[in-house]
């Protein structure tokens, strides 16, 4: 496990939270940034299908646990650790986190690589970036669209561009797994996956309104938007999520008896 000691974790569902708020994660990433041994560390966020996954792809718990930090993405996550008696301070979105990354990188010139999404949508999240964050500096950009025969030449790129941080706009569980296998080949001070939050920055994907990602009920709208891409990651790991969460509260309270 490559958690950060210092912070303090929970744990529910048989996984490691760190107990982090969203300012306090970014504080971290520029601090690792000061690192000179430019040690490869990574952030995850961790919602309920990704929770899900990891019960049936042992290496996904493993990039999971071995994650410098993991913290919560989601609201409904949030409110079933609460329910179990796990205090954790409040979510942290990964559209949210890369947002307040970029915004704090403008100030302080963070250099950035790019690595997912389509070419089309990779090229527009450039100009976007470029546009919303101007202090910050896309050292490299590749989209996700690559083989296992290509993991060197992209780790090389990476390595080469010295980027303060890698943001990987790709899916679960293969951003978290990709990673970690290759996180010693990177040379990059801070790694963060944000799954679709390419596709939200570059405004292809629209995110959901306010009300209802604080009702928890975000994913319902990203499966509004994209039905075939995600319906069974949201009906099918929600529901089972569901019949999880109703034992871990039927033994707590069967505890508390």
């Amino acid at each position: 496990m490559s958690a950060t000691t210092d912070i303090s974790q929970v744990h529910a569902f048989e996984t490691r939270f760190d107990a982090i708020s969203q300012a306090e994660t970014v504080r971290r990433v520029f601090m690792w940034r000061t690192d000179p041994t430019r040690v490869t560390r990574t952030v995850v966020t961790v919602n309920v299908a990704i929770l899900m996954m990891m019960r049936s792809d042992c290496k996904l718990a493993q990039a999971v646990d071995a994650a410098d930090l993991a913290v919560i993405d989601g609201t409904p996550l949030v409110w079933a650790c609460r329910w179990l008696g796990v205090a954790v301070p409040e979510r942290v979105p990964g559209v949210d986190l890369m947002d307040s990354l970029l915004a704090e990188g403008s100030r302080r010139g963070l250099r950035v690589f790019l690595l997912g999404t389509t070419q089309k949508r990779l090229d527009r999240l450039v100009e976007v970036i470029g546009a919303k964050y101007p202090g910050v500096t896309i050292v490299g950009a590749r989209n996700g669209y690559f083989t296992r025969e290509d993991d060197s030449d992209v780790t090389r790129q990476i390595r080469e561009s010295r980027a303060d941080l890698l943001l990987l706009g790709m899916p679960a569980p293969f951003k978290e797994v990709w990673c970690e296998q290759h996180r010693d080949a990177l040379c990059t001070p801070a790694v963060l996956g944000v799954g679709g939050s390419f596709d939200v920055l570059a405004g292809f994907v629209s995110r959901a309104p306010k009300p209802l990602q604080d009702a928890g009920l975000e994913w319902a709208w990203r499966l509004s938007q994209e039905p075939r891409k995600l319906w069974k990651r949201y009906l099918v790991t929600n529901s089972m999520f569901i019949g999880l969460l109703a034992r871990k509260l039927a033994g707590r309270l069967l505890t508390i008896r």
